[in-house]
């Protein structure tokens, strides 16, 4: 699950006016809302790298009455036709009038958000994991505990860690290299930290360039790492980002796409794009060559097996939307919560803590349906139009839904 912060960067074009040129009002509107809302909840803004001065007059506002801000999105929404703007607009919208105290239920908060409602899945979806998980998995021990005994028997050195991702990025960007042309001069930095409760994430700094933070102060898997530094970074979070600020910020010249909004669309298929990337290279013709790595680093695992623990595993984490809705319109409490994700999610009590936390943060509390919903949505659009597509154009939750079938 990826940490947010608030990001404030140079335009990606030399001259921001000439990206400002090529951009209407209704653009540059966007982009003041997007900034506005950030500052009620910071966060809210995921990436931004449009014109410096738009942001510096909107950090020199005063911080505008969510009230107002509902109007301006409902303005914007008048003038905006069918298309991926809109999408973006109406989820901030939605967003804004939480903030103003409107009274949604939490599955149209959700839906108004990302285009999707999400929906609660039958524990027998869940039971019939744990059952094919069960023959994949003997031993003694609850199910839980083996599957925690199984990555920890994979777990990759802390002083290893570093240099092993490192090594993953590089062949997981040559490898992306074969399914699009990447920018010339893009890249990322890699930092490590030891003192937050999640394993990584990619904070995007415009101008093609990525940051990407990792967490050498948690065990980590094999499968694990590999998962998440390309989910992070290539053809996950860094390809699509750097991608489409060439494709359409610098060659469209399109100022909206120079923001990344958490509550919008956008995120649904952005999160899609990360949960896929994985796949796509570890199932793939050059998968040796990462279970290559890791083995250097000192670590036996059987890929093949991992993987296959792993799509076994894929329903389960439909039951972190159950919670969700649990909490939100069913009116459970924490422990009730607690208890559901360790039954039918499989999940450490650490791992089910920072679950809870993550739910009910005013950013991330609608955001988990975008992890399970965004994977299976865009499978099966890559399957049907090629990941590709998922990179290069502006994807709505519409395309998605409708390549659903």
């Amino acid at each position: 699950m990826r940490s947010r912060i608030k990001k404030v960067n140079r335009c990606p074009i030399e001259d921001s006016r000439k990206l400002e040129s090529m951009a209407d009002s209704v653009a540059q509107r966007y982009l003041r809302l997007g900034l506005r809302l950030d500052r009620h909840v910071e966060g809210t803004v995921d990436a931004y790298f449009g014109p410096p001065e738009l942001a510096e007059e909107v950090k020199a506002e005063e911080k505008a009455d969510p009230g107002r801000l509902v109007a301006e999105a409902e303005a914007l929404l008048g003038e905006l036709g069918d298309g991926w703007l809109r999408d973006q607009v109406l989820g901030l919208r939605i967003y804004a009038g939480v903030l103003a105290g409107e009274e949604v239920s939490y599955a149209d908060e959700v839906e108004g958000c990302y285009g999707i409602r999400p929906e609660h899945t039958d524990e027998a979806t869940f039971a019939a994991a744990h059952e094919e998980l069960e023959r994949l998995l003997p031993g003694e021990g609850s199910l839980a505990e083996r599957l925690e005994r199984r990555r920890d028997a994979s777990l990759v050195p802390n002083e290893k860690i570093e240099s092993t991702i490192a090594a993953v990025i590089d062949e997981a960007r040559a490898q992306t290299r074969e399914i699009v042309d990447l920018p010339e001069g893009e890249g990322i930095v890699l930092e490590t930290v030891s003192d937050v409760p999640w394993l990584g994430a990619n904070f995007y700094q415009g101008g093609l360039r990525g940051r990407v933070v990792v967490n050498v102060g948690l065990k980590m898997s094999a499968i694990d790492l590999l998962i998440l530094a390309i989910h992070e970074t290539y053809p996950g979070h860094q390809a699509e980002r750097t991608v489409k600020e060439q494709l359409l910020v610098r060659d469209e010249g399109l100022l909206e796409e120079t923001i990344v909004m958490t509550p919008t669309p956008q995120s649904l298929v952005t999160e899609g794009i990360g949960r896929v990337a994985p796949h796509i290279l570890l199932e793939g013709e050059g998968a040796d060559r990462f279970a290559r790595i890791v083995h250097d680093a000192g670590v036996e695992f059987d890929l093949a097996h991992e993987l296959e623990i792993e799509r076994v595993s894929e329903p389960c984490r439909w039951a972190e939307v159950n919670a969700a809705l649990m909490m939100y319109d069913g009116g459970a409490s924490r422990k009730q919560a607690h208890a559901y994700l360790a039954r039918w999610g499989l999940l450490t009590p650490d791992m089910v803590d920072h679950l809870i936390r993550f739910i009910t943060q005013p950013t991330s509390r609608s955001y988990v349906m975008n992890y399970e919903a965004g994977f299976e949505l865009c499978q099966r659009y890559s399957e049907a139009k090629g990941f590709r597509s998922l990179l290069t154009e502006r994807v709505r939750v519409r395309d998605l839904l409708e390549a659903k079938g």
